[in-house]
């Protein structure tokens, strides 16, 4: 296979067209060209021309004396192929024990499963399908589940957002690829294997997460809702099991020698539990902030230009800058066409995070703005300093929209001044809003860095920083508070302790947790055999 790096196509072109680059760049006849993969496809905007840009791998008849003619930016393709490892020796006397069905625990679960270990999953919430009703009741009513919302569930607080699938992970492995490739046997779009920017909206996730786990069942594996784990039983430096709680049901002892800890960011309970068990855990930096909205045809135009082809999709942006304390002010998970959702999970307390359905076709684009907050901010003495920083935040959000989403217009924020009506911008919420004043949720150092960051970010995009623009309150879970430490062989102190995906702290998304789950289910693979005394 041959790689050509560039290939620049006008929007709108066919893909008779790319194929007809593809034989004029390579100079060979079309019946030359035997086949080609699309390896990366990215839109290029800059100087208002815009342009798709291609890496492609062509298989072409006598590669040899074709690519001896071709010039700059076509060479031999390098493909890194996932390999999962051969089973170790060591005999297991039970199954693996998976515990959480986020992206972590569902990959980990469904390589273990493809490779004859017959894991069970444990997940403290409902199945997708009785989850997604759940959480629409919330949204509606007002009425929280601790145990299965936006957060917990099958398929993890991905399931409830904008389904980002890039990552920056440096991926010498080929997970990255393998994850993807996994997407789509359970039924994503092939598009998501090359565009530079892949997403998957909640409503595709939803089916993409039930035929996983139908697929780990059929193999073998379990799959248990309305399991809470409550303890580990642990004995001489080692696991030996985990307690689960089922409502109406007495706390049951569920024997394992393996167990990964794949329960998200915000398993808070879980933390507290490590904590008294001595499990080594460190603080470490996250980030807090708002849900700011825009329209989403001023995104589209500061990206593509006001006379932009109706056939592009709607326009992402990331945005930063340094304020003048040195604090850096980001954008984070950018929802094009999105919505703002209540993502409470405990009582009285309120985070928001953003969401979109695959078709991103909202009227508002939102994005979190946030600043990066470390244990020197929240004094970090406890291990679970972080968690209480979080919660201090969103215990004043709930307070002060008495339980639904805080709204306030970005000028009203730089006037510390409570938002008594809207402008133009009328937020996408799901979950009811009220008018309030965001700005008191946060310390005012973060507030401070949060109007100067913003404010600052008009240069890039003009009306970025219009008054009328819509903050939201709190963004609060960007990523764990907590690191759950780990050896070279992936565990915990007490041996057969597997810390997986972004609740570990070891991951920041969807790709890069299912990738973390993935190394997880290598990591037992390579040491076990694929066998257990069935009991």
């Amino acid at each position: 296979m041959l790689r050509i790096q560039q290939l620049k196509l006008s929007v709108g072109h066919t893909g008779q067209d790319l194929r007809e680059k593809i034989i004029k760049t390579l100079r060979v006849r079309p019946e030359d060209l035997i086949r080609y993969e699309i390896v990366r496809r990215s839109l290029d905007a800059r100087g208002g021309q815009l342009h798709y840009v291609y890496q492609v791998d062509a298989e072409v008849k006598r590669e040899s004396a074709v690519l001896k003619k071709c010039g700059k930016g076509v060479e031999k393709a390098r493909r890194v192929a996932y390999r999962f490892p051969e089973s170790g020796t060591e005999r297991m006397s039970r199954p693996p024990v998976i515990v959480g069905t986020g992206p972590a625990g569902l990959f980990c679960g469904l390589m273990l499963a493809r490779a004859g270990y017959g894991p069970i999953l444990l997940e403290r919430g409902q199945r997708v399908e009785e989850r997604a009703k759940t959480v629409d009741a919330f949204w509606k009513l007002g009425i929280l589940d601790p145990d299965s919302n936006v957060q917990f569930g099958e398929g993890g607080a991905g399931t409830f957002s904008d389904g980002k699938l890039n990552t920056l992970v440096k991926d010498p492995a080929g997970r990255n690829k393998k994850v993807l490739e996994l997407f789509v046997e359970a039924g994503a779009p092939e598009e998501i294997l090359y565009e530079k920017m892949p997403h998957l909206g909640t409503d595709v996730l939803m089916g993409i997460v039930s035929h996983i786990r139908e697929e780990i069942v059929r193999l073998g594996g379990e799959v248990r809702f309305g399991c809470k784990v409550t303890d580990l039983i642990l004995e001489k430096g080692a696991v030996r099991g985990v307690v689960i709680e089922k409502e109406g049901t007495a706390p049951e002892v569920l024997e394992a020698e393996q167990v990964v800890l794949a329960v998200g960011h915000s398993a808070r309970d879980t933390f507290s539990m490590l904590k008294e068990r001595k499990i080594p855990m460190q603080p470490k930096a996250f980030a807090v902030g708002v849900r700011m909205e825009h329209p989403q045809k001023l995104i589209n135009e500061s990206q593509y230009g006001k006379d932009y082809p109706s056939v592009l999709p709607p326009a992402s942006y990331k945005v930063t800058r340094k304020t003048g304390s040195g604090r850096g002010v980001y954008s984070f998970c950018m929802c094009p066409g999105g919505y703002v959702v209540n993502a409470s999970s405990e009582e009285k307390m309120l985070a928001v995070n953003g969401m979109s359905y695959q078709a991103r076709d909202g009227k508002n684009a939102n994005s979190a703005m946030i600043v990066t907050v470390t244990p020197e901010d929240y004094g970090g003495v406890d291990v679970l300093s972080g968690v209480e920083f979080q919660r201090r935040l969103e215990r004043a959000a709930f307070s002060l929209g008495e339980g639904k989403i805080p709204v306030q217009t970005f000028g009203d924020f730089c006037q510390d001044t409570v938002s008594t009506a809207l402008g133009e911008i009328a937020p996408c919420t799901k979950g009811a809003y009220t008018l309030s004043n965001v700005r008191r949720i946060f310390p005012e150092a973060l507030s401070l860095a949060l109007e100067e960051g913003i404010a600052g970010c008009e240069h890039l995009i003009p009306g970025f920083a219009r008054k009328d623009a819509v903050l939201l309150g709190v963004e609060s879970r960007t990523s764990s508070p907590v690191r759950i430490l780990r050896d070279e062989y992936l565990q915990s102190t007490a041996a057969g302790l597997y810390p997986c995906g972004e609740g570990a702290g070891y991951a920041g998304g969807i790709t890069s947790a299912a990738m973390d789950g993935l190394k997880i289910a290598e990591a037992i693979a390579k040491r076990y055999a694929p066998c257990y005394d069935k009991r």
